[in-house]
């Protein structure tokens, strides 16, 4: 038999030490992909973004017209992650199981408002009338709170299914006398002469927004994450030292003057990131006690058909890595 040449003996010890070092550094990170709407607390992951923190990254940002269409984009496994408020990522994992909350990205302090037709001016004159929600948890929830509060049931008024993207128009055209919104909507609504009967602020601590990504992207996505985490707490941080140039930059993209993205900014709580790692990591307790409040409210209205311990739903590994680097 004939001997191999020397070249064809070295060209094989050059590819066994490349399939080694391949073996090594493990497969190329997949792309991660990131749903959000246009509420006012996603905002900080499209800045991260603008500002070069995700560069080179193959992290994508997706929009989506509501967080309806990215629990269905989640179901569909065409995200990996999304920012979902409290009562979505609840819903996913009573019927999947496979979500965690990695980060809280804000508190709603005002950002979710009830806005009626002039004439209306407070909760009990909606009695009879039709008011506009999005068909979510969230919506039903908020809903509830406010009538609850004012000595009403939702029996008291006639409840409309609006899409986020429809609540403009179905306001303008009458086919609501009420609408339960936020972000660019809300703004735009007020500036029609909407007038405000009911916000966030009046129930602090209950509504919560979340960073929210499967156990499959925490399990083979870890760096893209972590890139992700770390660049939207600096972009936090240049928020909160550049507001007036960060609230330029995010303002562009959602078509909202600057002024008007800064009040907007008012209205949220957005925990630093000392802060999520307290309360991602339990040793603060609100958070839990608030998801368990939520989830036996939503059980209670059959939204879901069991409870799940919501201790299980938080993974602090990401913000408390990016806070040991500091």
């Amino acid at each position: 038999m004939r001997s191999r040449p020397a070249w064809f003996l070295l060209g094989m010890v050059a590819l066994a030490l490349m399939v080694a070092l391949t073996s090594c550094f493990g497969p190329p990170s997949m792309p991660l992909r990131i749903g959000a709407n246009l509420w006012t607390g996603y905002e900080t992951l499209f800045l991260a973004r603008d500002l070069g923190e995700l560069k080179g990254k193959p992290i994508r940002l997706m929009d989506f017209p509501s967080g309806t269409e990215e629990v269905r984009a989640y179901r569909n496994n065409e995200i990996d992650g999304a920012g979902l408020s409290i009562d979505q990522v609840i819903t996913l994992a009573a019927t999947q199981g496979d979500i965690r909350i990695i980060a809280i990205l804000d508190y709603s302090n005002g950002g979710d408002e009830i806005l009626a037709r002039p004439g209306l001016t407070t909760m009990r004159d909606l009695k009879g009338r039709r008011i506009g929600v999005e068909a979510t948890a969230l919506g039903a929830f908020f809903l509830g709170r406010a009538l609850e509060i004012n000595d009403m049931t939702p029996q008291d008024v006639k409840v409309v299914s609006l899409e986020l993207s429809d609540h403009e128009s179905a306001y303008k055209t009458g086919r609501v006398d009420a609408v339960v919104t936020f972000g660019p909507a809300r703004i735009n609504l007020l500036k029609a002469g909407a007038i405000p009967l009911f916000d966030s602020a009046q129930i602090p601590g209950e509504i919560v927004d979340t960073l929210a990504v499967s156990t499959q992207a925490i399990a083979e996505n870890a760096e893209n994450l972590q890139t992700l985490v770390a660049g939207r707490f600096k972009a936090l941080e240049y928020f909160n030292r550049n507001p007036a140039d960060a609230t330029r930059r995010m303002a562009s993209r959602t078509q909202v003057k600057p002024e008007e993205m800064l009040q907007a900014f008012r209205l949220l709580k957005q925990p630093s990131l000392e802060g999520n790692v307290t309360l991602v990591s339990q040793r603060d307790p609100s958070l839990v006690t608030s998801m368990t409040n939520f989830m036996r409210v939503m059980h209670d209205s059959g939204l879901i058909a069991k409870e799940i311990d919501p201790a299980s739903l938080l993974d602090a590994q990401f913000v408390e890595r990016v806070l040991a680097e500091r």
